[in-house]
């Protein structure tokens, strides 16, 4: 398998060859991020009572029509 090594950056998500390279279409590609630090996920938590006891407050009661 031959291997070729080209330049880019990403703009708008997409991947932009510099100079005036052309792949083919369906071209099997590889792509390697050098030096990205990995943004860390939002987290969202589970919400919680702020007063625990107060639960019973939030009690549901169901009724068959």
């Amino acid at each position: 398998m031959k291997i070729e090594t080209y330049e880019g950056t990403v703009e708008n998500g997409q991947i932009r060859l510099a100079g005036d390279v052309r792949l083919p279409e369906k071209a099997k590609v590889y792509v390697v991020i050098p030096s990205v630090e990995a943004r860390p996920l939002a987290y969202v938590g589970s919400p919680r009572l702020a007063h625990p006891e107060q639960a019973a407050d939030f009690k549901k009661e169901i009724v068959e029509g």
